[in-house]
């Protein structure tokens, strides 16, 4: 042991309150990720006597299945000050939060060491279960408390303006859905973009020439088509796995590949997993451009029918479909296109209990294509490239939140002015 590193349990104890006089109603459920979320658990009938209360700086953990998904779930509870959670879980505080502060011990929590660590020692049952007596056993570093403070707070700016970061993106991302649905929804596109029409009213509301249109059976404005995606796009693909036991072709960071999983609706710009020149090379795996949309065809949860905007050169596993059009506008026509109209087209996913989507379904769905000029003038470039320029701002950020959380193992107290000069550097850029 290290002479400033001491074992977890001398710092910690369980808590053990139950919710016998059914006061707090509040069900949370504990998440892979290290967060409180609420419950979904179904509770119909269910005694709440017994479910654990946790009140605001406990910690709540699941030590099952540890080995299984490669993390121990451990998060903190801060934005309310009670809740309750199932009595699976164990539940426990800090001793002397003089001593040690609850958020730096969840900072610990949060490092891909601990989960490494927590992986490697658990061996119970099937699914690799962590016994609690190593969790209590596993040791960090403990400076001074002025120390912690420091570290925390310089920490929870990063942390702030991420979230920040991701609010703004939230708002751009609702603009332009709900510009979207005014212009190519309710045909409300400013008129003079029509060519028959003046002014920046409403083409619909101005008086724009409507026609019918049999296949949709109802009226598009004059001059607009109605195309296939596969029509519209320049080109489809859909991606493929390198194999996985040839270490040569994930052992270099040569070119970002991407699974369903990390589309999320998002600009897609840094991914989890890299794969080599040798496999892009041997392997039947195209690099797909920038400004290519990206469709999650099947997987688990929420995905299937998710979209990303790719805006780095990548390659993508099987599960997903790549739309390439002739230049970004029409690129980015077609992100909110599938955003905007996604619960229809995954509508029309085929299979057994799990209907999936494929690239020639995809293909064959119909759109309302509005005119070229229409197209080069709508606003959501801008829109696309403000949401790129903060993704980049968070990713940099989030860069500096890992490399403050892998340096906690050797943390000095005299470091903490050179975190927060970069900071402060990562934040204005």
């Amino acid at each position: 042991m290290q002479s400033n590193y001491k074992p977890i349990g001398d710092y910690i104890r369980l808590v053990d309150e139950r919710n016998k006089e059914l006061k707090i109603s509040t069900l949370l459920g504990l998440s892979i990720s290290k967060e409180f979320i609420p419950s979904v658990a179904n509770t119909v009938g269910t005694n709440m006597r017994n479910y654990k209360i946790i009140r605001k700086n406990q910690f709540a953990c699941s030590i099952m299945q540890v080995r299984r998904d490669g993390k121990m779930p451990v998060a903190l509870l801060e934005d309310i000050e009670e809740a309750i959670i199932s009595q699976a879980y164990p539940v426990f505080e800090i001793i002397d939060t003089e001593v040690l502060l609850p958020q730096y011990l969840m900072m610990w929590f949060t490092r891909s060491e601990f989960d490494r660590q927590a992986t490697f020692h658990a061996v119970g049952g099937v699914r690799g279960s962590l016994e609690w007596e190593d969790f209590l056993a596993f040791e960090l570093p403990v400076p001074s408390i002025e120390t912690q403070r420091e570290i925390v707070r310089e920490y929870n700016v990063i942390k702030k303006h991420i979230t920040l970061n991701q609010q703004l993106n939230q708002k751009l991302e609702e603009t332009a859905q709900a510009l979207y649905k005014y212009w190519f929804v309710d045909f409300e596109f400013p008129a003079h973009l029509s060519g028959t029409l003046s002014g920046d009213e409403g083409y619909k509301s101005s008086g724009g020439k409507m026609v019918y249109n049999v296949e949709l059976d109802k009226e598009i404005p004059e001059g607009w088509e109605v195309k296939t995606i596969g029509d519209f796009a320049f080109k489809m693909k859909s991606g493929s796995t390198p194999n996985r036991s040839r270490q040569e072709y994930w052992s270099a960071n040569d070119h970002p590949w991407i699974k369903t999983g990390e589309l999320k609706n998002s600009v897609l710009i840094e991914v989890e997993e890299y794969i080599s020149d040798l496999a892009l090379k041997e392997c039947p795996i195209t690099l797909l451009p920038i400004n290519t949309v990206l469709v999650a065809m099947y997987g688990q949860g929420n995905t299937k029918g998710q979209v990303g905007y790719l805006k780095t050169p990548a390659a993508t596993n099987q599960a997903c479909c790549a739309i390439i059009c002739d230049n970004e506008y029409k690129s980015t026509f077609m992100y909110y296109h599938l955003r905007v109209n996604r619960n229809e087209i995954v509508s029309v996913a085929i299979g057994g209990a799990q209907p999936n989507l494929s690239k020639d379904i995809i293909e064959n769905l119909i759109m309302v294509v509005p005119s070229e000029e229409t197209i080069l003038n709508h606003p959501f470039i801008k829109i696309m490239n403000r949401k790129e320029k903060i993704t980049r701002k968070s990713q940099l950020l989030m860069k500096l939140q890992s490399i403050m959380l892998s340096k906690m193992s050797t943390v000095e107290k005299t470091a903490t002015s050179a975190k927060s000069a970069q900071v402060q550097e990562a934040i204005i850029k």
